[in-house]
């Protein structure tokens, strides 16, 4: 059984956790308080979940998560993540993390950011456009007529081809966008954020279907 390690437990992480674990992973979350203030979602997610230090996850997961602040990318582990598929569901807001100079100018993306950070891994840039509500409500087993699509980008084939499966298995579609540079397609302020996946730009509580034409339209649609 495949077991997945999330770096960061918050609401994209903890959502992940669910489907995860609905999906037949194994879990072992982590977050930076420490695995005692994750008991109550471990308790919710049963015996496939389990709480640890970033670096058990790191060390565990046959695929792994990162969900932390962008300001924190750099207290991620290293060495356990080498060869490992990353999955990476960050966004940079300055008002939360700061300016990062590289970001502003476009030199880089923020998903490159972390691959930099963990060069031996094949980093994979997922779920960063998606509202969490949005995540949980809109699953559907493969083959639906209402299935949602979500856009990933990565450098390595093989990773990406990992995380389609994925994916597939928690209840959504992919769209490659390609590498990780074209990631900026789909960060904060492009058309296929956020608001593809709601009923009601104004109001995230409800969700609706982002289906794969609509999000490949989207993303050309995008203008840096």
């Amino acid at each position: 059984m495949t077991t997945v390690g999330l770096i960061g437990s918050g609401n994209i992480g903890g959502t992940l956790a669910r489907l995860a674990v609905a999906a037949g992973y194994e879990v072992v979350l982590s977050n930076s308080r420490g695995p005692e203030t994750l008991t109550e979602l471990v308790d919710e997610l049963g015996q496939h979940a389990s709480a640890g230090m970033a670096q058990d996850a790191a060390q565990v997961g046959d695929l792994v998560v990162v969900s932390v602040p962008l300001k924190a990318y750099r207290a991620v582990p290293v060495e356990p993540l080498a060869g490992k598929v990353v999955i990476d569901t960050n966004n940079y807001y300055t008002e939360r993390d700061g300016n990062f100079p590289e970001l502003d100018s476009g030199e880089v993306t923020s998903s490159e950011l972390l691959q930099r950070h963990l060069p031996d891994a094949r980093v994979v840039k997922v779920f960063n456009n998606i509202f969490f509500k949005h995540l949980a409500s809109l699953a559907r087993p493969s083959g639906a007529a209402d299935r949602s699509a979500l856009a990933i980008a990565g450098d390595d084939a093989a990773a990406k081809s990992e995380v389609t499966e994925f994916l597939d298995r928690i209840g959504y579609d992919a769209v490659d966008v390609g590498p990780l540079a074209e990631g900026w397609r789909y960060q904060p302020d492009t058309p296929a954020y956020g608001t593809l996946y709601s009923a009601d730009p104004t109001n995230w509580e409800h969700p609706k279907r982002g289906d794969a034409d609509t999000l490949r339209a989207l993303l050309a649609a995008a203008i840096r």
